[in-house]
C-alpha cells in the first residue's frame, strides 16, 4: 500500500491536534519536511511522493517527541531569530521572539565593544556582530556546554573571529571596558516555575530561574556594571513582563540614568535599559 507524504501529513496533523497550544498543520508540515530532508518551501512538490520506511519512522518519532512536549526547536535542531537560523539543543535556552526587542534597542545607538552576559546559544552576541561589522564582543556563560553551541552559531554566521567566548560566573573572568552590556538572565521566580509550559522542562533550568524572586541576577549585574562600562555606556536587560518597575528601580539605585522600559508588541514590559553618565 502506498503511503504518500500527503497521507502522512494528515495523520501527523490529527495526532498533533492533541496539543491545544500549537498549530498542528504547520508543525506537521515542518516535521514532514524534516523527515524528508527538504526545506519547508519544497514540501508541496512532494505531497504525492511515496515515503520510504525510514522516512515514515523518522516522522513518527518526531511526532512522538512533540507529543511529549519536547520543543520543536530541539527536534529540528534550530530556531529562527532576527532573520537567522541558530542551532539549539538542551544545553541552551531557546532564543525567543521577545528577545529581538533587546537587539533592536541595542542597535539604536552605535557601539564598538559588547559584553553579552549569559550568552547561551549566542543568539544575542552573534546577531549584534552580524549587524555591526566593525564591532567586537565578549560572550560569557557559566556553562561550557552552552559556549560550545554559541561557538558553532558564531561560525555559522561568519562572526567567530570577532567574538571572544569566556566561561565565567557573571563578572568572575571579565576584563576590560564595554560600550554596551546586554543580558537575558534567568528571570522566572521559583514560585512561577510551577505553572509554566511543560516544554520548558527540556531547557536548562539554570537559564530560566534564579530559584529566588527572579530579580537576583539583575541586582548582581547592575551592582558592578559601572566598572565595566565606558562613559555613556549602556546596560540593556530583557525582563519578565511583570518586572519592569523593579528592574528599572535596580538600575536607578545602581547609578544609571535615562532608565527606560520598552514594551513588546503585546504592550508588556520587555526591556529595561540605562546609561552610565
Amino acid at each position: 500500500m502506498n503511503y504518500t507524504v500527503f497521507a502522512a501529513l494528515k495523520e501527523a496533523s490529527e495526532q498533533l491536534s492533541a496539543l491545544t497550544h500549537i498549530d498542528p498543520q504547520r508543525e506537521s508540515r515542518l516535521l514532514a519536511a524534516h523527515s524528508l530532508g527538504i526545506g519547508l518551501s519544497h514540501l508541496t512538490l512532494h505531497l504525492q511522493d511515496e515515503m520510504t520506511v525510514e522516512q515514515r519512522d523518522s516522522l513518527a518519532s518526531y511526532v512522538a517527541r512533540r507529543l511529549s512536549y519536547e520543543p520543536m526547536s530541539h527536534i529540528l535542531g534550530y530556531r529562527e531569530f532576527w532573520g537567522r537560523r541558530f542551532r539549539v539543543n538542551s544545553d541552551v535556552l531557546d532564543p525567543r521572539p521577545e528577545t529581538e526587542f533587546l537587539i533592536e534597542a541595542a542597535l539604536s545607538r552605535s557601539f564598538e565593544k559588547v559584553l553579552d552576559i549569559g550568552t547561551g546559544s549566542g543568539a544575542i552576541a552573534v546577531s549584534l556582530m552580524a549587524e555591526r561589522e566593525n564591532a567586537r564582543a565578549v560572550a560569557s556563560d557559566l556553562s561550557n556546554a552552552a559556549l560550545e553551541v554559541a561557538k558553532v552559531n558564531a561560525r555559522d554566521h561568519d562572526v567567530a573571529d570577532r567574538i571572544d567566548f569566556i566561561q565565567s560566573d557573571l563578572w568572575q573572568n571579565i576584563k576590560g571596558k564595554f560600550d554596551l552590556i546586554v543580558s537575558n538572565p534567568p528571570y522566572i521566580s521559583l514560585d512561577e516555575m510551577q505553572g509554566l509550559d511543560r516544554g520548558l522542562e527540556f531547557e536548562p533550568r539554570f537559564a530560566l530561574t534564579d530559584e529566588q524572586d527572579g530579580l537576583s541576577f539583575y541586582r548582581k549585574i547592575s551592582r558592578k556594571a559601572s566598572k565595566y562600562l565606558t562613559s555613556q555606556g549602556r546596560l540593556i536587560f530583557e525582563i519578565g513582563s511583570t518586572q519592569g518597575k523593579d528592574v528599572a528601580h535596580i538600575l536607578d539605585q545602581s547609578g544609571f540614568k535615562e532608565v527606560n522600559i520598552i514594551q513588546d508588541f503585546d504592550n508588556r514590559d520587555r526591556i529595561v535599559l540605562g546609561v552610565l553618565q
